[in-house]
């Protein structure tokens, strides 16, 4: 399709040729070191792309696959457990914690033998170091992590994960460095957008004192981060809702603005519940805005089981608010003396 005067290979020739070579590469006997080869030669980036069929590559692949495995097992244990706990029944949690440890066991001590054999193989420190994560080793997984960055540093999921790690334990300061690195080497990822925009709005006294700025330019700063997000992944429901209740913390209160982020979020809401829900903030801000027809009316298009008590606790606060907001209005007029 021309653009301007323009065809669209002579307006991105390197786009054209990537295409073209990566056909060739394709039909290559390597195929991972022919596609790395034509896009350092094409683009001048470097790219990694591990050979499938390396006995190296096949026995960390199958590491992760025991690690998703054991994962998803005692994320359903846990379901089950408290399905049952809700019923009068369940194990105490020292027996599941129990059950669970020897369940990992064995998927960290083949991290662990993968690793002394391959100490050089950043992404299964990468990969153990989430494992550590996700059971408690906040400082096992810094130490992977910390180790994948020397071996690999212009990886920006490492530098994801450690500004995750400095968000929780500290120092919230290297967090936004890291963050911010993230998003230097992978731009187009919106997840470190999101994650750099989250600590900025809840670690506001340090991102005054970090970026030199007010705090009503912070809550400026995280939005903008938010948004460049959005733009990233414009059809993501999650990302666009916890954007839009991010207003209920910005204080003076930005209510035309936080109607429009929930009036995007209603354009990519993909079911009634998801909607419904949208409703549900829409009533919460008007109502807080006086604007109580309107809040009326968004509440009752709500009809979903699952949103009753908080429909009703909200029908309850519109008349309570509606009666307030009426007797200030229209004060009492004190009764005149009886005649004598």
């Amino acid at each position: 399709m021309p653009i301007g005067n323009l065809s669209f290979q002579s307006y991105f020739p390197h786009v054209s040729d990537l295409v073209a070579g990566l056909l060739g590469a394709l039909l290559a006997t390597n195929q991972p070191v022919a596609v790395s080869n034509l896009v350092q030669q094409t683009t001048g980036i470097s790219v990694s792309v591990p050979d499938p069929n390396d006995p190296v590559e096949k026995e960390y692949q199958k590491l992760l696959g025991d690690d998703d495995e054991a994962q998803a097992e005692v994320d359903q244990w846990i379901r089950e457990n408290q399905d049952f706990a809700s019923k009068g029944g369940g194990v105490p949690r020292e027996d599941l914690n129990r059950r669970i440890h020897a369940r990992f066991e064995p998927v960290g001590k083949a991290y662990r033998d993968f690793l002394q054999r391959h100490p050089d193989h950043a992404r299964a420190h990468i990969a153990y170091g989430s494992f550590l994560g996700d059971i408690g080793d906040d400082e096992g997984a810094t130490q992977q992590w910390e180790k994948a960055l020397a071996l690999d540093p212009k990886n920006p999921a490492v530098y994801d994960d450690l500004a995750g790690m400095y968000a929780h334990d500290g120092p919230v300061k290297k967090a936004f460095e890291y963050y911010a690195k993230a998003i230097e080497l992978k731009p187009t990822e919106p997840l470190y957008y999101k994650n750099l925009g989250t600590i900025v709005y809840l670690f506001r006294k340090d991102a005054v004192e970090y970026y030199n700025i007010t705090e009503q330019q912070v809550f400026d700063k995280a939005l903008d981060l938010y948004n460049k997000a959005m733009k990233l992944d414009p059809t993501d429901f999650p990302l666009a809702s916890y954007v839009a209740q991010t207003y209920y913390g910005i204080k003076p209160p930005r209510t035309d603005d936080a109607l429009n982020a929930w009036t995007n979020a209603l354009k990519i809401a993909h079911d009634d519940i998801e909607r419904e829900g949208v409703y549900i903030h829409f009533a919460r801000l008007k109502l807080h805005a006086h604007r109580f027809d309107e809040a009326r009316a968004h509440l009752d298009a709500i009809t979903n089981a699952m949103y009753a008590d908080l429909k009703k606790r909200l029908v309850r606060s519109l008349e309570e608010e509606k009666a307030m907001v009426y007797a200030t209005n229209h004060p009492a007029q004190p009764s005149s003396p009886p005649a004598k």
